[in-house]
C-alpha cells in the first residue's frame, strides 16, 4: 500500500486542509496527555516550513453534534501553539463567516485550528454539503489522523474526494509499519493480543493465525480460551457464547501449526477491586467464586521463553485488569521484556489503550520501534480490512522511479510515538 504524502504535493502559497487526531484526554481544561499532538508535529512543521497556510481540523471526545463546552479545542490549540512555538489560534466553530474570515487571512507558514469537527453532526454521517464547506477552506488535503482511518466521516473521506489528498507523515508511518507485519514480517513472527472480549478482537486472531509463528493470548479474553480447553474460571469475565468460536481459532492455530501460549498459572481474586485479597494458583484450580485476574510468574516465564527468539512482535491489549495496580503487574513486565527484545533489534509495534499507558508509564516508549496512534484503526487494519480514510487518499504511481521514490521517503521526519489513550474515535 504505497500512497502519495504531502513530499509529493505542491503546498507552497496553498491552503492545505489537514485532519489530524487531536482526540486527547482532558482534565480540569489543560491535555493530560499530549502524545497525539506530538506525533502531528512532523507533517504539520514539514507545510508550515514549506510556506503553507495549514487548516488543521479534528474531533474531540463524542458530543453528538452539538456544542459542549467542555469539548472545546481550545486547549489543544493552547498546547500545540506551546510545542510548535508559534500561535495556532483556534476558530469560534469549524463553519460560518467568523472562520471563512479567519482561514482567508491565513499567511504563508501559518496555521489554524478549527473547533471540534463533531460539535456538527453532519461531520460523523459524511454529508456531502459539510464536507464541501470544509473543502472550500482549502486547495489541498492531508490526512494525518490515522486513528480515525476507519471512519467513513466527511473530514476523513468526504473531503479527501473533492480535494487532492495526501498522506501525512504520521499515516505514512502506520501504514508502512502495519502492512508490515501482514505482508513481511521477519521471522519468527509472534502476536500478543489481549483485553477484555474475544467478539472485538475475532476477526484480528482469525487473520493473525495465518500469518503468526507464536500467538499469546492474555487479559479477560483468555478466560474464554480456557474455557474452551475445558477448564473453570470461576466467577471471571469470559464470554460463554464465544466459546466455540475460540476452540475454532485453537484448531485453526494447530492446523497452521502456530504455538499458542495460554496462561498455566494466574493471579486470582475475591472481588475486582482495589484492597481485595488476591494469591497466584494453577489455571487447573481457579475457585467458583474467585475472579481472574492476572498473569502468574510461570506464565511470564513460558510467554517470555516464547518471545525469546521473535524478530517481530505485535501486541495489543492488556494481560490483566490493568486499571488496578495490584493486577498490572504481569501487563507492565511484558512491557519491560518487549522494550529488550527491541533493544536487541526486534521488530516490536503496539497499539492498543492500556499497552500503550503499560509502556509510557515505565517510560519504555522510545525504545519500541513504533507505537501506533488507532487502536480501532490499527485492529481493523491487521483484520485486512480496508480503511476508508486510507483508501480515499491518492496511490503512488506504478509508474513511479522506486530509486526516486525511496529518495523521498528518507526526508520523512519519522513519528514513533503516540497514544491510544485518548477518547475513544
Amino acid at each position: 500500500m504505497d500512497k502519495l504524502t504531502v513530499r509529493d504535493a505542491d503546498v507552497t502559497g496553498k491552503r492545505v486542509f489537514v485532519r489530524v487526531d487531536f482526540n486527547v484526554p482532558l482534565e480540569d481544561g489543560k491535555v493530560t496527555d499530549d502524545s497525539r499532538i506530538r506525533a502531528s508535529l512532523p507533517t504539520i512543521r514539514y507545510l508550515l516550513s514549506q510556506g503553507a497556510r495549514v487548516v488543521l481540523a479534528s474531533h474531540l471526545g463524542r458530543p453528538d453534534g452539538k456544542v459542549q463546552d467542555g469539548l472545546r479545542l481550545r486547549p489543544v490549540a493552547e498546547r500545540l501553539t506551546m510545542l510548535l512555538g508559534r500561535n495556532v489560534p483556534v476558530t469560534g466553530d469549524a463553519l460560518g463567516a467568523g472562520t471563512v474570515d479567519a482561514v482567508n487571512r491565513l499567511r504563508n507558514g501559518e496555521a489554524l485550528l478549527l473547533e471540534n469537527l463533531r460539535f456538527h453532526a453532519e461531520e460523523e454521517t459524511d454529508d456531502p454539503e459539510f464536507a464541501q464547506q470544509l473543502a472550500d477552506y482549502a486547495e489541498v488535503y492531508v490526512n494525518d489522523a490515522f486513528g480515525t482511518a476507519h471512519r467513513a466521516h466527511a473530514s476523513t473521506v468526504g473531503v479527501a474526494k473533492i480535494l487532492p489528498a495526501y498522506a501525512g507523515f504520521l499515516m505514512e508511518r502506520e501504514i508502512a509499519m502495519l502492512s508490515r507485519l501482514l505482508e513481511d514480517p521477519a521471522r519468527p513472527f509472534a502476536a500478543i493480543v489481549g483485553g477484555a472480549k474475544v467478539s472485538g478482537k475475532l476477526k484480528v486472531l482469525d487473520n493473525l493465525v495465518s500469518k503468526v509463528d507464536v500467538l499469546v493470548l492474555g487479559g479477560g479474553m483468555a478466560n474464554t480460551f480456557l474455557l474452551a480447553q475445558g477448564k473453570s474460571v470461576g466467577k471471571s469475565l469470559a464470554e460463554h457464547d464465544m466459546v466455540d468460536e475460540a476452540r475454532r481459532v485453537l484448531t485453526a492455530a494447530e492446523k497452521a501449526k502456530v504455538q499458542v501460549i495460554l496462561p498455566v498459572d494466574v493471579v486470582v481474586a475475591k472481588e475486582v477491586t482495589r484492597g481485595t485479597e488476591y494469591k497466584t494458583i494453577p489455571a487447573e484450580k481457579i475457585p467458583a467464586s474467585w475472579h481472574i485476574v492476572d498473569l502468574g510468574v510461570e506464565t511470564l516465564g513460558l510467554i517470555q521463553d516464547a518471545l525469546a527468539e521473535a524478530k517481530t512482535v505485535f501486541w495489543n491489549g492488556p494481560l490483566g485488569v490493568f486499571e488496578i495496580p495490584s493486577f498490572a503487574h504481569g501487563t507492565k513486565a511484558i512491557a519491560r521484556y518487549l522494550a529488550a527484545r527491541a533493544d536487541d533489534g526486534a521488530t516490536v509495534v503496539v497499539g492498543g489503550g492500556d499497552s500503550v499507558a503499560a509502556i509510557q508509564q515505565q517510560g519504555l516508549a522510545e525504545r519500541f520501534t513504533h507505537i501506533s496512534t488507532g487502536g480501532g484503526a490499527s485492529l481493523e487494519f491487521l483484520e485486512g480490512r480496508e480503511l476508508p480514510g486510507v483508501a480515499v487518499l491518492r496511490d503512488r504511481p506504478a509508474e513511479s522511479p522506486a530509486k526516486g521514490g525511496s529518495k523521498r521517503r528518507r526526508k520523512a521526519q519519522p513519528t514513533t510515538a503516540g497514544t491510544g489513550r485518548g477518547r475513544r474515535a
